[in-house]
Formats: C-alpha cells, structure tokens, sequence
C-alpha cells in the first residue's frame, strides 16, 4: 500500500512516500529560499527513530502524522494600508532588524533569539491599497502622491523578502477584506502575532445645528473628496450633487464650506477650476460633466479669526493664483473681518508664529486685490462666523436654501481664544454645503467598547498600545485623531513601532506558539468563506489596467481609476 508522511510548514509541504520520491511544494520562490531543508530531515528522522511503533503504523495503515517544529517567524498584521499603516510595516521592519543585530540575545526569550523573519500583511477593505493618498488628495496635487511610488517600493522588495543571512521581511497585501465582517477582530489577534490598526477615520464630526440631517444638498467635505476622487462608495452621490450645483448648472450656484482647513480649500478650489482646469488629472471622469466650468460663488466660513485658520499657506496661495492661471476666479477677502480677528491676542501669536505671520501678509494684500473684468467666479473666505441653522429653500422645502450664521469675537489668551456670538446674524445663500469640520473614526464590529473612545472617535492608546489588548496596536488618526499632514504619520508611525519593539524584548508578546498562523491562518479563513481577496500582484493588474493610454482622456491624464468594485476584482 502506498503510504505517506506529511510535514506541514509555513511556506511549503514537503512529501515523503515509500516509493523513495520526495516532493516540495513551495507557494513562491521566497518560500523555497526560506526552507531549511537539513531542520526538517533532522526533525523527520528524529521523529521517526524514536516513536517506531507510529512508524509502522504509517506504513501499514496510511496514517498521516502531522509534526510541529518550532516557529522562526513574527507575524503582524496591519488593518488600513494609508500612510500611517505603510509607515508602520517600514519602520518596523527597519527596527525590528536593528534590534535584532545590535543585542547580544542574553534579554531575549529562547523565541525572540530564535527570530529570522518577520511576516507583514497589510489587510485593506479595498481591492486598492493607499486610503487617503488615493482617495483623499486633490486631484491638482499630483506631487502629493509621489508617496505611493515610495510605499511600492516597500511592497516590491518585501515580496521578493529584503534578506540577509541572519533577518527577513516579506510584505504581503491583502485587500478586499473587511475586518469585523470577513474577519472578527476577535479571530484576527488570534491568528497574528500582533495586529496593528490603521483604517482611520471613516466618519464625520457634525455640526449638530438644524436641519443638517434632513435637508438636501448638506454633504461631508469628506464624501465630496472621495466623489470627485472615485471612490467606489461615493460614486452614487453624482446624480445628488449635480441637483444641488442648481439642477445641473454650477456656474448660477453658491456652495458654502463650513471649516477651514486645508480640506475646505481643497475643495473650494476644486469648484471654482472647474473640468477645463482638473482634465489631464486623475478627477474620476464621472464628476467632470457636473462640475462643468465650476460654481459661481464659493464661500469658505470658519467660527474664528483668519490667524486660528487651520489652513497652510500652500493652500491659501493656491487660491490667490487661480486668476493668473486663467481660472476665472477671484479670491475675495474682507478686510474689516481680518481686523476684527486681529486682537491683542492673535498679535500674540503672530508675534510667536512665523506661518501664520506670512499667512496674515498674503490675506492683507489678497484684500486689497481688485477683481479682473473677466472673472466670474468667486471664492470668499469669511471670518467670524459660526453657522446656527441650514434653511430650506422657500421653492423646495426639503432642499437646502441658505445658512443662517452669528457674527463672532474672539475672547482669551493667546493660543487659547474662542469664538464668542454678538448677538448679530447673517444668512448666505446656500444651494449646497460642505461640511469641513474634521474627520472621526468608528470603531470596527465586535471591538470592545472600552477601547474605543466615542466622543473623540479614537482607539484609547498609550503610545499606540491598545488599552489593556495584549499584542493589539494603534497608528494614524485612529491613534491621535485626524489631524496633520501625511509626514505627520512618520513620527505617529515610529513612536508605536517603538512601542512594539519595547513590548517584543520585555516579553509581553509571546511568540513561541505555534497556534498562530499569521499569513496562512487569514488565506485558509478567507478561503473557508469565498472571501475573493486582491493580493500584491493583482493590484498591481488593477493599476496597469487603470494607466492603459485606451482609458485616458489625454496623456497629462496619470490614471482613470475603475470605480467599481466588481470591475476590479473581474480584472485577471
């Protein structure tokens, strides 16, 4: 009778029969340069010598036999693929290898010492990995996403495994997984060593005022992004939006951005340059026809004065420009609400901000700027305002109409003044809004809700350590909020990293079982459940398929993203 004994490792099962043929079977050149293939004879043989009665029995019987050898690899799941959780799987692997090199092994349990590869899977609900990077940054800013090319990088050497004779990463993606729905939370830190989460922020602050969840034409900065961006949850909200940009002409419309960061300036920018403007960029083609040749009047308010602006000076001379650059849109500020916000405090912090002391030079000579005869699109930014109640549109009561805001006065010390009402009012004609008041996380399904901090929509962390999770991390806005700008997450990313390494030699996370799987344990789950997941190379399918010259609307043109999920998981 034909018999046979089975090993099964981590990359590859290897055959022995009693006809003499030996079979390895490998899941990809990486694994088979990883086999140590004098361990598992010496395992094998050792097995077998010393259990003879289970020899024989394998040969008689065709008893399979599986055999546990000790595990040489760290397992770590990253749950987002932005920037913060590119961040984290780079500079971990760059600080793991230190550790590991730098340390004479006598703080290290009998595991850690034994560490010569180090397995990073960024798991993303998307079949495309990058998160805001690809979905949140203006399509005009294309030298903002030279960073993709960066975390490719990453990609492309962990797969092939940046090695040396002594440590290893492989990096892997799995996209098209959702964790909390696919995959519990639960099952994942069953199955990894460690699992950081990185997802972000996937909701929105409010403004809790009237009317801001029952009238038409009241959107997200955030979901207007990721319209005009393509992303395939927000393709739907075209047919809305072109209702509210007055029925289909934008160029009779008044759009206000409640907010003032640079999201608000981004996407008052966006309405003003129009689809002449964004053609040879990666705009989804879908928005072109409803943004036309852009909104008449774009008004940008924020509740304080323009030195507590949470824009950048990049930005806001960005707006200055769009003259120049034959836009036809002209910046217009009001130089009374410039000196009602200049009080002895902001002066203060002018005095100790070098930014925002050039911020204030470029608005005082933008208000004084007179208006060219052939502009005829606007964007306002006002100060000192604070939105109260969205008003119905007296022809339509369920759409949108104006917004009623109260004048303002700032009051306290430097660094520290809030926005005080007057007592006075003023309405703004509003076909539609957007508000830009700051993004919020949520919590996963089935995450335990005393990690998760509700009202700032934060993971409660200490240094990116989960709160009292063992083995469970956080990085990225998720981490500290949303706030700053994609470099920010370099130093989120580092301090939480240092937090793994710190927990990895005090031995808080164990190593030495066997029972979790890491990459293998997730395929076999998805697998189990028809989970169709994108892994590395057929992402990279997708992005060749999105750079075909046949889907350009013209060469400047970087990509034509496919908005539909199933068109991108049909790709093969």
């Amino acid at each position: 009778h034909h018999a046979s004994c089975i090993i099964m490792m981590q990359y590859a099962t290897i055959v022995f029969t009693t006809t003499g043929t030996t079979t390895i079977q490998c899941t990809s050149k990486t694994a088979f340069d990883h086999l140590s293939f004098p361990k598992i004879m010496s395992t094998l043989i050792q097995c077998f010598l010393s259990q003879p009665y289970r020899r024989r029995s394998i040969l008689r019987r065709k008893y399979h036999r599986t055999f546990t050898l000790d595990r040489d690899y760290l397992s770590v799941a990253i749950v987002g693929t932005g920037p913060s959780g590119f961040y984290t799987a780079k500079y971990l692997q760059s600080a793991l290898k230190k550790t590991l090199s730098s340390q004479d092994g006598k703080h290290f349990t009998k595991s850690l010492r034994g560490l010569k590869q180090l397995d990073i899977d960024l798991i993303e609900r998307l079949p495309t990995p990058f998160g805001l990077v690809r979905s949140g940054v203006a399509p005009d800013h294309p030298e903002v996403k030279n960073v993709e090319k960066d975390f490719e990088t990453l990609f492309d050497c962990g797969s092939l495994a940046e090695t040396d004779q002594v440590f290893r990463s492989v990096m892997e993606f799995r996209g098209n997984v959702t964790i909390g729905r696919d995959v519990s939370l639960k099952e994942m830190k069953e199955i990894y060593d460690v699992v950081v989460l990185a997802y972000g922020c996937e909701s929105d602050r409010k403004l809790g005022i009237e009317g801001e969840s029952w009238l038409k034409g009241i959107y997200s900065a955030r979901e207007f992004v990721a319209w005009y961006n393509g992303h395939p949850d927000y393709v739907h909200l075209g047919q809305e939006i072109s209702e509210s940009l007055g029925r289909g002409k934008p160029e009779n419309s008044h759009v206000v951005i409640i907010g003032q960061g640079n999201v608000a300036l981004d996407c008052a920018r966006i309405l003003a340059k129009g689809k002449k403007k964004l053609f040879g960029t990666d705009i989804a083609s879908h928005s072109l026809p409803i943004l036309k040749d852009g909104v008449k009047i774009t008004t940008v308010i924020g509740r304080r004065g323009h030195v507590q602006g949470a824009f950048t000076i990049k930005e806001l001379r960005e707006l200055t420009k769009l003259e120049e650059e034959g836009c036809h849109a002209f910046l217009r500020i009001k130089g009374g609400e410039l000196s009602a916000g200049t009080t002895s405090a902001s002066l203060d912090e002018l005095k100790k901000s070098r930014p925002k002391s050039r911020i204030d030079q470029l608005l005082c000579a933008a208000s004084v700027n007179k208006k060219n005869e052939e502009s005829w699109k606007e964007i306002v930014l006002r100060f000192m305002l604070s939105p109260i109640k969205f008003k119905p549109d007296p022809n339509d009561p369920l759409k949108l109409g104006s917004i009623l805001s109260e004048r303002c006065e700032l009051k306290g010390e430097p660094f520290q003044q809030v926005a005080v009402s007057t007592g006075n009012t003023e309405e703004i004609k509003a076909d539609m809004a957007l508000v830009s008041i700051g993004y919020k996380g949520k919590p996963l399904p089935g995450m335990d809700p005393k990690i998760f901090d509700e009202k700032k929509g934060v993971v409660r962390n200490q240094n990116g350590r989960v709160h009292e999770e063992t083995g469970m991390y956080v990085t990225g806005w998720l981490k500290r909020g949303a706030n700053g700008i994609i470099g920010t997450n370099i130093s989120d990313a580092k301090d939480t990293v240092t937090s793994i390494i710190e927990d990895l030699v005090d031995n808080k996370i164990d190593i030495s079982s066997n029972v979790k799987r890491g990459r293998q344990g997730l395929d076999s789950l998805l697998s189990e459940r028809n989970i169709k997941s994108v892994d590395w190379a057929k992402y990279k399918k997708i992005d060749m398929k999105e750079k075909d010259p046949a889907r350009l609307r013209c060469k400047s043109q970087p990509r034509e993203k496919i908005t539909s999920l199933q068109d991108m998981l049909a790709i093969e």
